[in-house]
């Protein structure tokens, strides 16, 4: 019986995961350049971009450079992303003196952006990616699904990727941040 309850909860998370068109993957770059996500590389800097951020000023990824930088893409829509804002806001709370979190939304209409923003109270940058840029900026980052988290080092080089809500990823940055 315990079995069972158990396969039937991993198939249905396994299909709650396939909803947001994903899976929880984590790739660190520096020390395995070669699997999941081959275009980014421990030397690879992260590409720029250019997007508007709430008030709908250009924010620019390389002005942030000097600290961490936390790429988070996620959308309204995606449960996995909604879930994982308690999580991220923690960290962020932990961690804002060593890291910036510019939150990336995708798929949203400029309204529901920001109505999701203001509802969850997000206190990190935030930047949309118009429909028209969406798909050069998921080739770019290699975006398999959402939420997709980035870190990237204070001279702009690629550190880790992981897609999915994941707790290892907190216990990463927690070990990155203790040094």
């Amino acid at each position: 019986m315990k079995k069972s309850i158990l396969s039937l909860a991993l198939l249905a998370m396994t299909l709650i995961l396939a909803s947001c068109g994903q899976r929880a993957k984590t790739n660190t770059v520096a020390a395995a350049p070669e699997t999941e996500q081959t275009a980014a590389a421990a030397s690879d800097l992260a590409p720029d971009f250019e997007l508007p951020d709430l008030q709908g000023n250009p924010l620019k990824l390389s002005s942030l450079r000097g600290k961490y930088v936390v790429l988070d893409f996620w959308g309204s829509w995606c449960i996995w992303c909604i879930r994982g804002i308690p999580a991220m806001k923690e960290a962020y709370a932990k961690h804002k003196d060593k890291m910036e979190i510019l939150g990336v939304d995708c798929n949203d209409s400029e309204e529901k952006w920001k109505e999701a923003v203001a509802e969850h109270s997000l206190p990190w940058l935030q930047v949309r990616c118009p429909d028209d840029k969406l798909q050069a900026l998921s080739n770019q980052y290699n975006i398999e699904g959402f939420p997709t988290k980035i870190v990237i080092d204070p001279e702009g080089k690629l550190v880790k990727v992981v897609v999915g809500e994941d707790p290892a990823f907190y216990t990463f940055l927690d070990e990155l941040f203790a040094k």
